[in-house]
């Protein structure tokens, strides 16, 4: 049986990814994606969301926009990305907002016979606007597998954050403080996966490798510039690929609280790593993936006609 699933996401060419391989491996039931503003505005992040499923044929997956800004702060928008979200490809279609995604991510779970999962891909502003609304909704959730944070590893957008939390740490904080099930997939599990253009490049499926090539050469440049990373970074889709293979990933629990205060460690995921912890776990943390098992099995996926 499909998982059933909500993606909540700001694509962004590693979302974009991640949608792709969610949808081409078959093994999901999307429900709905759901948009934020993060990597860019939320007219972009809606439009790119639209133009992703029109290039897997799933235009009858509805898209459902949502937060335009963080909960109390101005939006910090992904330097990698390009003005469009996706330079390289830079969808024209309409956005054709919603601006109802807490309530459509409410609704889907109260309707649903099975218990869903949520895929949060970005900043976690829609998912904690739609705990504030109705938390026992939302505990009917099965989990939250989050991208986001830097539990032993350097963050990516200062010091010792990861971007996700250090857009919205306020709404992070409600998230990781709720008793609902979460698994994390930080910086830890991400940072020694990459792929290449040669890796892009072995994907037999034409209709989608065009445009993956047109997204990978920019983000590739870009992150390289950035981050001093000469290959492209799969954030999301190894969030996507925690669910479809969890054999292939190593899991320990923490507790982590976040950060919102610290002048130079906002959004800082703060993991309790003592001997001897003094609060219980409240998340589930994947601290590797296989990037192995992940470079083939990313391949061959987008590689189904």
């Amino acid at each position: 049986m499909k998982i059933p699933i909500i993606i909540d996401t700001d694509p962004g060419y590693d979302d974009a990814l991640a949608i792709m391989l969610a949808i081409k491996s078959d093994l999901f039931d999307v429900k709905a994606i759901t948009t934020v503003a993060g990597n860019s505005t939320i007219e972009n992040t809606t439009r790119n969301a639209r133009h992703i499923l029109k290039l897997l044929n799933r235009e009858d997956i509805p898209v459902f926009s949502g937060s335009e800004k963080p909960l109390k702060r101005e939006l910090i928008k992904a330097v990698v990305h390009g003005e469009s979200g996706l330079e390289g490809l830079d969808p024209k279609d309409e956005p054709s907002l919603t601006s109802n995604a807490v309530e459509k991510i409410l609704s889907i779970i109260e309707n649903s016979r099975e218990r869903l999962t949520l895929v949060s891909l970005g900043p976690l502003t829609n998912v904690a606007k739609a705990m504030e609304k109705d938390f026992a909704t939302m505990s009917k959730l099965k989990e939250i597998v989050i991208m986001g944070g830097a539990i032993r590893v350097p963050g990516n957008k200062n010091r010792v954050a990861e971007f996700n939390i250090f857009v919205d740490p306020e709404a992070a904080e409600i998230v990781f403080s709720s008793d609902i099930k979460k698994r994390l997939v930080p910086l830890d599990a991400c940072n020694d996966v990459k792929l290449t253009i040669e890796n892009f490049n072995e994907i037999q499926n034409k209709k989608l490798k065009e445009p993956i090539l047109s997204m990978m050469k920019p983000y590739i440049e870009n992150i390289s510039a950035d981050e001093g990373v000469g290959a492209a970074l799969m954030y999301d889709p190894l969030t996507v690929y925690s669910l479809i293979k969890p054999s292939a990933c190593k899991i320990r629990d923490y507790n982590v609280l976040v950060e919102t205060k610290g002048k130079l460690t906002r959004g800082m995921t703060v993991a309790d790593l003592r001997n001897i912890p003094k609060d219980a776990p409240n998340v589930s943390v994947i601290e590797k993936i296989s990037e192995e098992d992940f470079k083939k099995d990313f391949i061959s996926y987008l590689s189904k006609q």
